[in-house]
């Protein structure tokens, strides 16, 4: 008897030839299979500051903000939500070490790994393509580096983070089912600049 080979696969895996076609002034690259837990408890309750421990950072307890530190972000989704994105590897070890620190009783943390996949939209053009579908005002007295908003693109549920000060450079977390038409939108928004570039 064998045992069945489990082999996680990102969403968007056969569209980085298509990414990688668009025109000068845009990026746009899949960073798959993301850890991504729901963490909650009360900021100001007796698990925060071990969670803080844990994750290198402060819970954010600005509406719409993120923290981060080279390998963790945690965004704020609501007064007693945050979501911790973390690369690949090991994420039941990181989830494991916050129920530590949360223990039983204060709070909960869940694995919502597979729920979303992650795109990185960048270069001069993006916020512009971003505001043909997308309602929020982009421009960085509004929207500074470590805003995050829970928003909709082109009908799609995301969550954008602006991870820059020039509105040249944001993440999305995209729902995997809504992953290719996001994807296929963004691919459509960028085609008048290649239009333009020829």
């Amino acid at each position: 008897m064998t045992a069945d080979l489990i082999i996680a696969r990102s969403p968007l895996e056969e569209w980085t030839s298509a990414f990688a076609r668009l025109p000068a002034g845009i990026a746009l690259r899949e960073v798959p299979l993301l850890t991504q837990l729901s963490l909650h408890l009360f900021a100001d309750g007796p698990a925060a500051e071990a969670v803080t421990g844990v994750l290198g950072t402060a819970l954010p307890t600005t509406p719409c903000t993120y923290l981060a530190t080279p390998d963790i972000a945690v965004l704020w989704m609501s007064p007693r939500e945050w979501l911790v994105l973390a690369p690949p590897a090991r994420p039941q070890e990181l989830a494991r070490s916050l129920r530590a620190a949360v223990g039983p009783e204060a709070g909960a943390i869940v694995d919502v790994s597979a729920q979303r996949t992650t795109l990185d939209l960048s270069g001069p053009l993006a916020s512009e393509v971003l505001a043909r579908g997308c309602s929020i005002d982009l421009h960085p007295s509004v929207s500074p580096a470590g805003t995050c908003a829970q928003t909709l693109l082109a009908l799609a549920r995301v969550v954008l983070l602006v991870r820059d000060d020039t509105a040249t450079d944001f993440r999305l977390l995209v729902q995997s089912s809504y992953a290719a038409y996001v994807a296929a939108w963004l691919l459509d928004a960028c085609a008048e600049y290649r239009d333009d570039e020829s």
